[in-house]
């Protein structure tokens, strides 16, 4: 039985879209009746005001200065274990999106549901509302090659995943990279054998911009997709 939830930001001068992605994640925890919910958003070499945008949306806060997707997530997920520090960590579920990214209502209530399924980790997928910029042959090279098909997907976003705590430590936790620490965590948990769900139920709705945060993230894939399409 999840008995708490964590939920981790990595944020670097996300000031402009962090309110957003923090009013969706507080809707999503109101969804979650009886469980509390823990927004912790983690400022990563911040020149912006994503401290206070942070605190006036309702998030606990911790600045580091490393400048790494990786180490900030790690970071997110310390804190809320210390936190949680009176819990058996199979009792506790960490989530982790990013600070463009809003998340449906029932993100939340839908992962403890899974998790309470026997599910140690729940791997979502991406979609895109906002094509501007893009000419319309990348929206459909994408629809192309991410979004079609209907059964279990092979991407990992750091934007939608879920995971036990007991799992994430016994896999080792992020690793402090600066690109990509989300697919060697779930690499991580399945090769430590944990029961990893990879749906395409619980789709969370990112941002398409072009000033992307991590280096090789979905952002370089777009651009990718841009210089292809």
């Amino acid at each position: 039985m999840i008995r708490a939830v964590g939920v981790i930001v990595p944020a670097h001068n996300e000031q402009d879209l962090l309110p957003g992605c923090l009013a969706a994640l507080r809707r999503a925890a109101r969804a979650l009746r009886g469980t509390p919910v823990h927004l912790v958003v983690v400022a990563d070499a911040c020149r912006d005001r994503t401290l206070q945008a942070a605190r006036r949306g309702g998030a606990s806060v911790i600045t580091i200065s490393a400048s790494s997707v990786g180490a900030a997530r790690a970071a997110g997920a310390r804190e809320m274990l210390r936190r949680a520090a009176h819990l058996n960590p199979a009792d506790i579920w960490l989530a982790t999106t990013d600070a463009d990214t809003l998340v449906p209502p029932c993100w939340l209530r839908q992962q403890a549901r899974y998790a309470s399924q026997g599910w140690d980790a729940v791997v979502g997928t991406i979609r895109v509302v906002d094509w501007s910029g893009y000419p319309p042959g990348t929206r459909a090279l994408f629809r192309r090659r991410y979004a079609s098909g209907t059964g279990p997907h092979s991407h990992v976003h750091g934007a939608n995943l879920g995971f036990r705590a007991s799992a994430y430590l016994r896999a080792g936790g992020f690793p402090a990279v600066p690109t990509a620490e989300d697919h060697a965590l779930v690499a991580a948990l399945t090769a430590g054998g944990s029961r990893v769900l990879r749906t395409r139920a619980l789709p969370v709705a990112t941002s398409a911009r072009r000033e992307a945060r991590a280096p090789h993230g979905f952002g370089h894939y777009l651009a990718e997709l841009d210089a292809t399409a």
